[in-house]
């Protein structure tokens, strides 16, 4: 790799090229964490722990139950579905071991998401909290799924704690509706079935898929990344690198997961870092409760935050965060949306530490850049690229534009995904390998890489993309619609929120009745929380909805309030 601008503005101590495949396959990956850190705690979920032992054993249980029991084959697909809790790395890493290919699910899918994303990948089996089951059962007759295996929030609690959750779970809070999935399995059971079982070893290498992780990508169509044993392998690599100057200042490193673990970000960097270096991962199972989130933060010295800036703000608002320990804080990195740099200089102002942005894609494993957490950090902008990875900006033939030009942001890398499953990947890459990210910006002087804008009409909302189609696609649904055009309006709580404007069918439509109507259909961030009733929408001369000119007029009544 030839002498790049940001190599100067590179974190003292951090290699640019790095030897990325120490393993032969995630599962050597996890055999040399396993035994290094044996007894050292892996990971904590309300006041339970896990060490790396025990996770070893339990995953391994896991593994054997789904391939000596259930019968699944090498490159079988299984889905995951559940929040934060210590059941996640015990399913994860015992479907790697039993060579499946993991299918990360958002929990709070509507069936109609669920029913697509099962399809696409043909699922064999799901692992589902039963919290969501009831959405399950809506539409598993219409999916390839053979095994259901149903896990309560409190099974890997313990004894009475664990007995104790789920009642409360299920008979106090009222929060797992009826469902009926008669073929399903418990977890419980699946655990001890698998013990008296001997899993047989699977051959795995670094071209095999590892996780499809599904994203819109830049077509708002849900596909799913392929990401093999190899790109995660040389991620962890690269992150491992890079943080390494933090991570080895003392031996209790613990790293706080407040993005859920079927978010790639956090699947990545926290779930993977920690067997590279030992670090205790704290999984927060409902990340919104800010209360309950400073209460456990309050138990931990930790060394190491990540999250989005919506998470980071509403810590920074919460009255009790300032009273934390922030003494063993190395700092705290933002994904998954842009960092706001009122957020960024809050933080400083608290904790005396630096909350930096990074930046990365599902189809990317997904880290591409990252500002150092030292004083060379530049706000505002994504960072530089972490090791033995470019990035440049192109132009729409797939010419590499100057320094300071603008252009759609691509990378290469070992990290990269190969192609998006069972899908057509004209496009996706510009010759030399060059994944388009679908995000415009460009490099400055001191080669630092900044986004001035996002490809086409995508929407991010706390992290996550939505597509104008998807929400247009759904609210047209609705009987009483005629016409409907969505786009992305700025938010202080989640970066963006989603705006509707509606022509209707039927006069007697009211917005309380569309955004119900919403909630049946889509995820919670994908709800519309703002609607505009219109009698026609501006439209091109051949008839297509025109979201650019609706944009501009919100920009411009943003502005004349503001």
């Amino acid at each position: 790799m030839k002498d790049f601008p940001w190599f100067k503005n590179y974190p003292e101590g951090v290699a640019r090229e790095i030897k990325l495949y120490d393993y032969p396959s995630l599962l050597a990956f996890f055999d040399a964490g396993f035994k290094k850190y044996s007894d050292r705690v892996a990971y904590e979920n309300m006041g339970v722990t896990m060490t790396y032992r025990q996770l070893d054993e339990l995953s391994t249980n896991f593994a054997a139950y789904l391939q000596q029991d259930l019968g699944l084959k090498k490159g079988e697909r299984i889905a995951i579905q559940m929040p934060n809790m210590l059941q996640f790395p015990v399913v994860f890493i015992g479907a790697l071991r039993a060579g499946l290919i993991v299918v990360n699910t958002n929990p709070l899918y509507t069936p109609r998401e669920m029913e697509h994303q099962f399809k696409d990948a043909e699922i064999s089996a799901i692992v589902i909290v039963s919290n969501f089951a009831f959405h399950l059962e809506k539409v598993l007759t219409t999916t390839k799924i053979k095994h259901v295996i149903i896990t309560q929030l409190g099974d890997m609690l313990g004894g009475l704690k664990g007995a104790l959750v789920n009642f409360v779970v299920k008979n106090i809070k009222k929060m797992i509706p009826a469902y009926n999935v008669p073929q399903a399995i418990a977890f419980k059971t699946a655990m001890k079935k698998g013990a008296s079982l001997k899993l047989k070893p699977v051959e795995v290498d670094l071209k095999d898929i590892a996780v499809l992780q599904y994203t819109g990508g830049t077509t708002g169509i849900a596909k799913g990344a392929q990401l093999s044993h190899g790109n995660l392998i040389a991620h962890n690599s690269m992150i491992t690198e890079w943080f390494k100057p933090y991570m080895n200042k003392n031996a209790d490193n613990l790293i706080v997961t407040g993005i859920p673990m079927y978010h790639i970000f956090a699947l990545s960097v926290n779930g993977l870092l920690m067997f590279s270096t030992g670090v205790k991962n704290v999984l927060i199972t409902n990340p919104r409760d800010m209360e309950g989130f400073c209460k456990e933060l309050k138990k931990h010295k930790f060394t190491i935050l990540t999250g989005v800036n919506t998470l980071f703000n509403g810590m920074l608002n919460n009255p009790h965060f300032k009273d934390l320990d922030f003494s063993h804080l190395h700092g705290a990195v933002g994904g998954g949306m842009a960092v706001q740099d009122v957020v960024a200089k809050k933080w400083k102002e608290v904790t005396g530490t630096a909350l930096v942005e990074g930046y990365g894609l599902s189809e990317t494993s997904p880290v591409l850049c990252c500002n150092p957490l030292d004083g060379k950090h530049r706000l505002g902008t994504i960072g530089l690229p972490v090791p033995s990875t470019e990035v440049a900006a192109f132009d729409e033939a797939g010419n590499q534009l100057p320094q300071g030009e603008t252009g759609e942001l691509c990378a290469r890398g070992p990290q990269v995904m190969s192609g998006y499953w069972k899908k057509d990947n004209e496009g996706v890459f510009f010759p030399g390998g060059w994944f388009r990210t679908g995000d415009i910006g460009l490099m400055d002087a001191d080669g630092f890489f900044k986004i001035v804008d996002r490809k086409k009409d995508m929407i991010k909302v706390s992290g996550f993309n939505v597509f104008p189609n998807e929400i247009e696609n759904v609210v047209a649904g609705h009987p009483k619609v005629l016409e409907v055009a969505a786009i992305g309006v700025p938010d202080a709580k989640s970066g963006e929120v989603i705006k509707i404007f509606v022509v209707k069918k039927d006069q007697s439509l009211t917005e309380e009745e569309l955004i119900k109507y919403c909630h049946e259909n889509l995820t919670n961030y994908k709800v519309p929380k703002h609607v505009e009733f219109r009698k026609e929408l501006p439209k091109t001369n051949v008839g297509k909805i025109l979201r650019r000119a609706l944009k501009e007029e919100e920009e411009a009544a943003h502005h004349a309030v503001a």
